[in-house]
């Protein structure tokens, strides 16, 4: 080397040079994928808990509410002579004559009735509730609107329920079909529905409510059953409606013939 030429640095500091200009120009990216990250932990958990954690809160409340009515539910004295000889009540009755009993308002958010869809499983049991706020549906519930008629009444018993998550009481409703039962059991009787109709409408065409559903300002003339729940999946942007119309009730006393609660498919 000579006098004019300059030192040459070492290997070694050329390499720290090197990283310390690379690290001076990655840490924006760095940053930026930290936080991404960050926000993909995130979410995953948010989808665990909206999916994994509500059904489960959900369930449990769902049972509760279930086993609150059976508890609830009590044969009354006059039945004792249907009764076998074990005091268990017949399997099988004929149906109900005349218009059926009156079923018992209760208070919002109470558990007052039970839904069987037999198209949804022979052993599927969903409680119905008084009210159609967040608070109510998200126990997994059914919840009634309480602008329209109780079970069994001239008019529209309309209930709503969610389709993806908190219990999902809805999530297969777009499998049901033109004559399937809706069978709902009340403290009163048991009332049985067959559906009528199935349509998608948009959340503000609320006449799907009304007494003879979408026909606002006509007087019932039937006893009619409305489900409503969001779609599509994971969507609030549209409603699924099903409409029913009862069939046949049947005196709460006795159990309910079985056939009624299997599939004819």
């Amino acid at each position: 080397m000579t006098a004019t030429e300059a030192p040459r640095p070492s290997r070694r500091r050329v390499r720290q040079r090197v990283r310390r200009r690379r690290s001076r120009g990655l840490t924006p990216l760095f940053v930026v994928g930290e936080l991404l990250v960050t926000a993909g932990v995130v979410l995953g958990l948010f989808v665990v808990w909206n999916l994994v954690w509500t059904d489960y809160e959900a369930g449990q409340e769902q049972r509760a509410a279930l086993e609150r009515l059976e508890e609830s539910w009590t044969v009354p004295d006059s039945s004792a002579d249907d009764a076998d000889a074990d005091g268990d009540q017949p399997v099988s009755a004929e149906p109900g004559e005349g218009d059926p009993p009156a079923v018992s308002r209760a208070d919002d958010g109470e558990p007052f009735a039970r839904l069987h869809v037999p198209r949804w499983g022979a052993d599927h049991a969903l409680p119905i509730r008084e009210g159609s706020a967040m608070s109510v549906i998200n126990t997994g519930a059914a919840g009634r609107y309480s602008e329209t008629q109780m079970p069994g009444e001239m008019g529209n018993f309309a209930i709503g329920a969610h389709r993806q998550s908190y219990g999902a009481a809805f999530r297969h409703i777009d499998a049901l079909e033109l004559g399937d039962r809706l069978i709902v059991r009340s403290a009163q009787a048991w009332f049985v529905y067959e559906v009528t109709e199935t349509r998608i409408v948009q959340p503000h065409q609320v006449e799907v409510l009304a007494p003879v559903p979408g026909q606002v300002g006509a007087e019932a003339n039937g006893r009619y059953i409305t489900l409503t729940t969001c779609h599509p999946l994971w969507s609030t942007a549209e409603r699924y409606i099903v409409h029913g119309e009862l069939a046949e009730w049947y005196p709460f006393s006795a159990d309910l013939p079985e056939h009624l609660l299997v599939s004819d498919e």
